[in-house]
């Protein structure tokens, strides 16, 4: 607390109050509620004596403590205690000077503390100080309604700047920071000086108000006025026999032709009767209006006719796409179930999940195509706004009813083909939950009832067939999900690709280009180079992008005079793509210790990869390099101890685990890898290279080992075995648990691979390793030299490859 130069203390009860602050020079109530504040008034009262009014700095303090409390108090005298029903306890008081607060000294049963009388008050005189002051506070007053002659009396009998300055403050509802600043203020003539920059500044926002609710009330005036001359207008052309067809007549005819069920037609022509009452162009009209077109505009009875002929929904599909059995089979099954149940069956609800370019959403155009019915295309990837989906209500400026309702309206019926394409990229944020609303549109039991925001009544999407698309599972909501069949459609093998570059891709470039006539053939071996070498994807879209590159130079040719035919060779290729962009993973090229070839799964489908060890001399330390997740650290080291665990019946001596050092290295550096399915492919790595036996290069296998050497199941072994296969793999070993999924691969897989189930490690070794001429590793005592096992070629002469993705 701030010293003072008075060297006698003075003790007074003490009020603290809260959120607002007293002036001295007038007499009123405060309203008190603490238990201790209104002893001190009950004490002052009785005992015909003063009190301390304090301010305290935070509201929320119940009990405050000097550094709660304001330097500076008003000491007053409490002339009543009064007891309101409403209000609770009030004292009446009469405000005197402000004094200089010191400390509290005691608490109970109220709050005593001491103060000092203040030395350094100044004030001033100064007439237009006190007058501008007077002035501002009339127009205030005007401004409000509120002026009271007596109380200008009042103030032009104030003399000083300081007291006027008190009692106008007294007057306004001030801010509380602005009245503690008041309050501190000791100078009369600031004191008043900030007072009237506030009056000023209340006065300017008052004038500012009143000219808006002026300007409302002329342009309601006008409103009105419009609308009954409009009426007049009216009236005199029905006189005159000119009336037209007017806005509203034709909105009627539309809801009566729109075949809306019965209460939406209801609540429709209830909407237009509000609109006759409006004037055109009041905002509410326009906002009416517009939302009668789109009730009118949607096809609430419009229905387009479905071929149900199998063989024709057959043909078409297959001419349009190449494989995708399973997507074509479950299309095939809807359009022989909708023959038999006819209207009572429900849309189908399917789920397209695959890697970009295998043809998801084209096939929702041929499905279209197939059955005779409109199809719409809703980018969901990157909408985070629910109302994307459900709408906007109809309160906001430029409200629109949501995608779904849209794309009904686009499509002209209500049993279209709606392809929500990019599903798994749907986020959230603060506007709502866009995947949240796609629950009640996507779930059968619901969705004859969809209601949008924007319209408010409801919408039969039972007939309509959703086709959404994803690349990934994992980003998709668990209920959002369960709801939808999901049908996967993985990575084309090679010859899948040719077939469909041939029959489909070619054929397109070469009429895309102009040059459909001339007569352009590729050579097996050119798209084979195109599609090992120039693209790496699972899908066709980079294959169909090189294949125009081609096309375009042939143009070239053409317009340079050539006439044809062109056949594309494996030579062209390079000349035209120009060197061998990427380097599919290829057996290893003659069979050697501590290199297996894993399978791995990536976005752009699968992919071979090489496992190294070498082991050195050492005590025991274990480095793993390749950019490996924890996942497939873990599998190594799980490998690791299944070798510790069994050296003696793998031909080994235990100690000699603790005398090298393990290198365990995924070539491929840069692009990160995890996943639990190398884990034998690891243990296979590792206990070639202890017991110097070599292995197949004809061998891949995938699968999770676990310490007692079980081989788990794995996911994607249809990428992984399309990978093998296309690398000149022989063998694969795969998990016991995954023989199941075996008649899912593609025939020619199947055929020129030899799939081996294998349930233990003990198997994998008997079939992935050889005998070896060499006794196994083993370290010389330390005084003489150290037998090593030669180095290992690190990449078999490869050249750096493209991304790897997590292994499953």
């Amino acid at each position: 607390m701030a010293e003072t130069t008075h060297t006698e203390l003075k003790r007074l009860p003490v009020v603290p109050l809260r959120g607002g602050a007293v002036f001295p020079g007038i007499t009123t109530t405060i309203t008190i509620g603490r238990r201790n504040s209104l002893a001190a008034a009950q004490t002052a009262v009785e005992q015909g004596g003063d009190l301390l009014i304090l301010i305290q700095h935070d509201a929320e303090i119940e009990n405050p403590a000097d550094n709660d409390l304001a330097t500076i108090g008003v000491v007053a005298t409490v002339r009543d205690v009064l007891r309101a029903p409403q209000i609770g306890v009030q004292m009446l008081v009469d405000l005197h000077r402000r004094v200089r607060f010191h400390q509290l000294e005691a608490t109970e049963p109220f709050l005593i503390g001491t103060y000092s009388e203040l030395d350094e008050l100044t004030d001033t005189d100064d007439p237009d100080l006190l007058n501008r002051a007077i002035a501002y506070l009339e127009q205030y007053a005007e401004a409000l309604g509120e002026a009271n002659q007596q109380v200008m009396r009042i103030t032009r009998t104030k003399e000083m700047a300081g007291d006027l300055a008190d009692y106008i403050a007294g007057l306004l509802n001030l801010p509380f920071e602005l009245e503690l600043e008041l309050l501190m203020q000791l100078d009369g003539g600031q004191r008043l000086q900030a007072v009237n920059e506030y009056l000023e500044q209340e006065v300017h926002i008052t004038e500012i108000r009143k000219k808006i609710q002026q300007d409302a009330r002329t342009s309601t005036e006008k409103a009105q006025r419009e609308y009954v001359l409009r009426e007049q207008m009216r009236a005199i052309r029905k006189e005159l026999g000119e009336e037209g067809e007017d806005a509203a007549e034709t909105l009627r005819q539309q809801i009566e032709d729109a075949g809306m069920p019965e209460d939406i037609t209801e609540r429709a022509l209830k909407e237009l009767h509000r609109l006759e009452y409006q004037g055109q162009q009041s905002a509410e009209a326009s906002v009416i209006r517009t939302y009668l077109e789109w009730l009118v505009e949607l096809p609430w009875s419009k229905t387009s006719e479905d071929n149900l002929d199998i063989q024709h929904v057959r043909e078409v599909l297959d001419t349009d796409h190449y494989g995708l059995d399973d997507v074509k089979e479950r299309i095939v099954e809807y359009v022989a179930v909708r023959k038999l149940a006819g209207t009572q069956m429900q849309g189908a609800i399917i789920n397209l999940n695959g890697p970009p370019g295998v043809g998801k959403t084209s096939i929702a155009t041929s499905v279209a195509r197939a059955m005779g019915r409109e199809m719409v295309r809703i980018s969901l990837g990157g909408v985070r706004d629910e109302a994307e989906i459900r709408g906007h209500r109809r309160t906001y400026i430029g409200a629109l009813p949501g995608r779904v309702i849209r794309a009904l309206r686009d499509a002209g019926t209500r049993n279209p083909v709606i392809v929500l394409d990019e599903i798994d990229k749907v986020g959230a944020d603060w506007r709502g939950d866009p995947s949240s609303a796609l629950l009640e549109v996507l779930d059968p039991e619901q969705n004859h009832s969809f209601t949008d925001h924007y319209l408010e009544v409801p919408f039969d999407l039972s007939q309509v067939i959703f086709i959404t698309t994803s690349n990934q599972l994992n980003t998709i909501p668990a209920p959002l999900l369960d709801r939808m069949e999901s049908i996967h459609m993985p990575g084309y093998i090679e010859e899948e690709k040719m077939a469909i570059a041939q029959g489909y891709l070619l054929k397109k470039q070469l009429a895309g280009h102009g040059i459909r006539d001339i007569d352009v053939t590729f050579t097996d071996e050119a798209l084979q180079k195109i599609i090992r070498h120039h693209t790496r994807e699972a899908g066709v879209r980079q294959l169909e992008r090189k294949i125009g590159s081609v096309v375009r130079k042939l143009a070239v040719k053409i317009a340079n005079g050539e006439s044809g035919p062109f056949q594309i060779t494996a030579v062209d290729v390079t000349d035209f793509l120009g060197p061998d962009k990427f380097h599919y993973g290829t057996a290893e090229e003659q069979d050697e210790v501590g290199v297996v070839t894993g399978l791995a799964v990536n976005a752009f489908g699968g992919d071979t990869l090489s496992i190294e060890v070498s082991l050195s001399e050492g005590n025991g330390r274990i480095t793993m390099t390749g950019s490996l997740g924890d996942v497939m650290r873990e599998s190594a080291q799980a490998a690791l101890t299944y070798a510790r665990a069994n050296a003696r019946s793998l031909g080994l001596e235990p100690a000699i685990f603790d005398q090298v050092n393990l290198h365990i290295h995924v070539p491929e550096g840069a692009v990160p890898k995890d996943g639990p399915s190398a884990g034998i492919g690891m243990a296979t790595a590792i206990i070639s290279a202890f017991t110097r036996r070599p292995v197949r290069r004809d061998v891949a296998m995938t699968g999770e080992v676990t310490l007692r050497g079980k081989v788990l199941a794995i996911g994607g072994l249809k990428e992984k075995t399309i990978a093998a296969h296309r690398a000149g793999i022989q063998t694969v070993l795969l998990p016991k648990d995954n023989a199941k999924d075996i008649p899912e691969l593609p025939e020619r897989v199947r055929q020129d691979l030899t799939l081996v189930p294998v349930a233990y490690l003990d198997q994998v070794l008997e079939l992935a390793l050889l005998e070896s001429s060499e006794p196994p590793f083993h370290v010389e005592p330390k005084d003489k030299n150290v037998e090593m096992v030669p180095p290992v070629n690190g990449n078999g002469g490869r050249q750096e490859r493209g991304v790897h993705a997590a292994t499953k």
